[in-house]
């Protein structure tokens, strides 16, 4: 089997192996890696008929080991699938709701997201490479959500890594916030004034700086990602699309996914198993009130406007980073223009090389669904079939509303990516019942916190917030400290 190279967005020349990609995180030039489509393997309709009876570790197998069957030895990446997808510690269920639509609950992992998924593969291959090399890494992740605690409890305690992650101060629950704060050991939650824009460039400086990871760890190559930047998240994002088909009464149809969509991991993982054979009919991208990519599929302009606060909290991004990944697929080119000193974003989403927009608004179609609608959707959905989603949730079903609105009944599989229970304010306010805690968080509740604060706070400019200097010259000292050999 064909070695299969990955390549910076930026830079085209650059390309590695998925180890090499796994441990840099970030490529060169500020891109992130990706595989070309031309590259992406394919898997046959009878293969994908055979996975119907699969658990969620053997359908991972299958989609897997064709990007990674000249890097992990099969029964090693078997084994590493096998913990990472253990049926009591992450079950999946397709749940069918009416007519030919199907939920896929990817909500009953340790962190009760759907980013558990990706995180669990993540974390285990990082740890099986680094073992190999005899090497160490910190891991930097931004959140805006569920990505710090699922990131967190996948890499605590592996003994090769640690992790940072940071997190909008305000703007996540506190049952998230417990998530990343509580567990201690390798694990730093950093609190950071500003949105979560302002967390990811953070954590896309900190990955750049080599000269700073020179001065602290001796190391210029000691941080890594596993933000949706990175392609050990990517990849696993592409196997739940399969794993849905295969619990569906489909019978060889093509079938709609209606992915609620913040970074675009989660859609961009649907985009790539779309390309291996896949039959989705269409990848509908449902948004909240951050409606930049629908008004760009509109009109072919891409605005980067202030992000916009919303109950699918993890969704309030403004700027999603695998855009660059979606329109790198189409054959485009989009970068952020940065300060040369310091790499700080100056001009976000900069187009110099069109998509092929006429393929993109064929498979793909993206609306935005307004704060009321979320509430609205819910409390529709709980009366309708007794089913209570969490805010996410709520877009994936009122994208795929509004998208069949007219057409005929088709296969459909909504996304639920979060337990209701993490969200009590939002479901109690749409359908008057305050959901019960998931039982890990119910724990964590009772212990202490550990936080690094940074006091800094963010630059406030007419199109939003900026990350400032301050913020990461703070955040540099106290990762320094943290670090500070006693």
């Amino acid at each position: 089997m064909n070695e299969i190279l990955y390549y910076s967005t930026n830079n085209r020349d650059e390309r590695v192996n998925f180890e090499t990609a796994l441990l840099k995180g970030m490529a060169s030039e500020y891109g992130l890696y990706m595989v070309a489509r031309q590259d992406i393997p394919a898997i046959s309709r009878e293969q994908i008929r055979d996975m119907r009876p699969l658990p969620y570790a053997g359908i991972a197998y299958q989609v897997l080991y064709p990007f990674l069957a000249n890097e992990i030895p099969p029964d090693k990446l078997k084994a590493l699938l096998d913990d990472a997808y253990r049926e009591d510690r992450i079950p999946t269920r397709v749940q069918h709701i009416t007519g030919r639509t199907y939920i896929m609950w990817l909500t009953e992992g340790p962190t009760y997201s759907f980013k558990d998924y990706a995180a669990r593969f993540f974390g285990r291959a990082l740890n099986y490479f680094l073992n190999k090399r005899g090497l160490r890494r910190v891991v930097v992740v931004a959140t805006s959500g569920d990505t710090g605690g699922a990131v967190a409890d996948a890499l605590y305690g592996l003994e090769s890594i640690d992790n940072i992650v940071f997190y909008p101060k305000g703007s996540v629950s506190e049952g998230q916030r417990r998530q990343m704060t509580t567990l201690g050991g390798n694990v730093y939650a950093f609190e950071i004034g500003g949105d979560f824009d302002i967390c990811q460039a953070l954590a896309k400086n900190i990955l750049g700086d080599n000269k700073f990871a020179e001065e602290t760890f001796s190391d210029a190559e000691r941080f890594t990602s596993a933000n949706s930047i990175s392609i050990g998240r990517l990849l696993p994002q592409a196997v739940y699309p399969f794993y849905a088909y295969s619990k569906i009464d489909a019978m060889d149809e093509p079938f709609l996914a209606s992915i609620p969509s913040g970074n675009f991991g989660n859609m961009m993982g649907t985009v790539v198993a779309r390309q291996m054979g896949l039959p989705v009919e269409k990848i509908i991208c449902g948004v909240n009130e951050n409606r930049e990519f629908p008004e760009f599929l509109a009109s072919g302009r891409y605005v980067v406007q202030p992000s916009v606060k919303s109950p699918s909290s993890a969704m309030i991004v403004s700027h999603p980073s695998n855009l660059v990944r979606l329109v790198d697929f189409y054959g485009g080119h989009i970068y952020d223009e940065r300060d040369s000193t310091t790499g700080n974003v100056i001009k976000p989403g900069i187009i110099d090389k069109m998509p092929d927009m006429d393929t993109m608004r064929k498979e793909i179609v993206s609306m935005g669904v307004t704060n009321p609608l979320h509430y609205e959707t819910m409390k529709k959905v709980y009366n309708t079939y007794g089913i209570v989603l969490d805010p996410h949730g709520a877009v994936g079903w009122k994208a795929l509303e509004i998208f069949l609105e007219g057409k005929d009944n088709k296969p459909a599989v909504i996304y639920e990516t979060a337990d209701p229970g993490k969200f009590p304010d939002d479901v109690e306010k749409a359908i008057g019942i305050v959901p019960e805690l998931p039982p890990g968080m119910k724990k964590q509740a009772t212990i202490k916190e550990r936080i690094y604060s940074i006091e800094a706070k963010p630059e406030q400019t007419s199109a939003g917030f900026k990350l400032s200097a301050a913020q990461v010259e703070e955040t540099k000292k106290k990762i320094k400290e943290i670090y500070r050999k006693p």
